[in-house]
């Protein structure tokens, strides 16, 4: 099925075998799990760095119409749509726990059923969410936006609404297909349709002329391109033969059951994918909001970008810790933690001193404006450690998935993000007068918090203990017969 099966139990037995030197034995392991990290890591990271991209290049597309259709956009993709992500995300990451265990026990028939159910429950919490773009002009009003910028970026979210159910679909099969170390095809597919997304904007926006609106129909329509090739490949693919086996009604057992499961998820990875968004709906409220909109706009864009990378990394490292727990490999699991993070943390440094060389110059890619550019290069210190710390965080998280930690890190997520980073942001925006900077400023404290606890934490995790809890979830939810029962921690 996988090439990480053999390989995890080889790890395994390297890191226990005490008649070799310990220095020879790490050097040997570090060298496999490297093997495994990349050949899961990099088809991941240019999946999520492609897909980044459609969205990314939307937004170039926008800015080069005015500084008023970037300020739209941005709060449409920045702001709304990445609340709609983050939501369908921290849902779908549920089944990325289920998958990535059970494919590690062998039990290959439960991934599909899982998947299914996974779509059931998105395409469900997908309605009330197009309801809330229908209506996005006067929410972003109330919420205290410009009238202006929320009217354009109204048009804007219009053409997200298929969207919101693209996402629906991929996440689930996005997981199924990671949880197997199948990746590559995924890479393939995401670069062919980014190349058709590119055209279709230039010609819609360019040369029809359809503006905020044509722009974002393109982007939901690439993003059903990615879906309808993702699943026509797990359909024919022999690589799935024993994973998808065909629509089956166990997708509609146990719903609530496993509702519960996707909640403690997606609570999660909302609380994260929406911390820093939240940045750009307070900068709405500054003086001069067009200039601190734009400037956070080309700094959060950037930032979520080289993020992609980390959510790779992520991905790898909840598909390694998964397996290797569902293979009762405990040593391998941790291991694999160690080996990800520091991988991770290395090339987000490297990343930050590249741009911090290019600060300046930056923002040019995406307006023209020299106003916009000063401000940019302003913050592009905090762009730089907000960075350094997305190097670690989100591979944390990967572990929290990969382990079924969701609930615990749900809670840590609300007191570091929620009670600490924008409160202080606040404080230090307003109060203090620091604008944009000391709202970012505060809120990456709250990042440092979180990212501080979620380290003493894995570093006192029993992995064996880990390995048992385990074996007991998939023991609960491998009934076919009978609605599930949750038993997640």
């Amino acid at each position: 099925m996988g090439n990480s099966e053999g390989s995890g139990g080889q790890l395994e037995s390297i890191l226990s075998d005490a008649s070799r030197p310990l220095c020879r034995r790490l050097l040997h392991a570090w060298a496999i799990e490297s093997r495994l990290l990349f050949h899961l890591a990099a088809p991941a990271v240019i999946v999520y760095m492609v897909n980044y991209l459609m969205s990314m290049s939307t937004q170039i597309f926008s800015g080069h119409l005015g500084n008023l259709e970037l300020a739209a956009a941005s709060l449409g993709n920045n702001g709304i749509q990445v609340f709609a992500y983050g939501l369908m995300l921290g849902m779908g990451s549920a089944v990325e726990t289920l998958c990535g265990q059970a494919f590690g026990a062998q039990k290959y028939g439960m991934l599909g059923i899982y998947m299914q159910r996974a779509a059931v429950l998105l395409f469900a919490t997908g309605v009330p969410l197009a309801i809330g773009y229908v209506f996005s002009r006067p929410l972003l009003i109330l919420l205290g936006q410009s009238p202006e910028i929320a009217a354009s970026a109204s048009v804007f979210v219009y053409g997200l609404i298929p969207q919101i159910f693209a996402y629906a679909a991929n996440f689930p099969i996005q997981k199924f297909l990671q949880a197997q170390s199948i990746v590559a095809p995924s890479a393939y597919i995401s670069t062919v349709t980014v190349a058709i997304h590119l055209l279709l904007s230039w010609l819609v926006v360019f040369k029809l002329g359809v503006g905020l609106l044509g722009a974002s129909l393109v982007l939901s329509t690439s993003w059903w391109i990615v879906v309808v090739a993702q699943f026509v490949y797990i359909v024919t693919s022999q690589r799935c033969r024993l994973t998808w086996t065909g629509f089956s009604s166990q997708a509609f057992f146990g719903l609530p059951e496993f509702l519960k499961l996707s909640t403690a998820s997606a609570v999660m990875l909302c609380l994260e994918s929406w911390y820093f968004q939240i940045l750009v709906l307070i900068a709405g409220l500054l003086p001069n909001p067009e200039l601190a909109l734009d400037s956070l706009s080309v700094c959060m864009t950037l930032s979520g970008w080289v993020f992609m990378i980390s959510v790779g990394f992520n991905a790898a490292a909840s598909v390694r810790v998964s397996n290797e727990l569902g293979a009762r490999n405990p040593k391998s699991a941790a291991f694999s933690v160690v080996v990800v993070n520091l991988t991770s943390f290395v090339i987000s440094v490297t990343i930050g001193i590249i741009l911090m060389c290019v600060r300046d110059r930056i923002s040019y890619f995406f307006t023209e404006g020299e106003t916009v550019a000063n401000a940019v290069s302003d913050l592009c210190p905090l762009l730089v450690i907000t960075i350094i710390l997305n190097g670690v965080q989100p591979v944390l998280s990967g572990v929290a998935v990969g382990c079924g930690w969701q609930a615990f890190v749900a809670y840590v997520n609300v007191g570091c993000y929620y009670i600490v980073g924008i409160p202080a942001g606040v404080v230090l925006g307003f109060n203090f007068g620091l604008g944009a900077k000391g709202i970012w400023t505060g809120m990456i404290g709250g990042t440092l918090m979180q990212t501080i606890i979620l380290l003493i934490f894995t570093y006192r995790t029993n992995w064996n203990k880990e390995v048992e809890k385990a074996q007991e979830r998939l023991e609960t939810w491998d009934d076919r017969k009978k609605p599930l029962l949750a038993n997640h921690d």
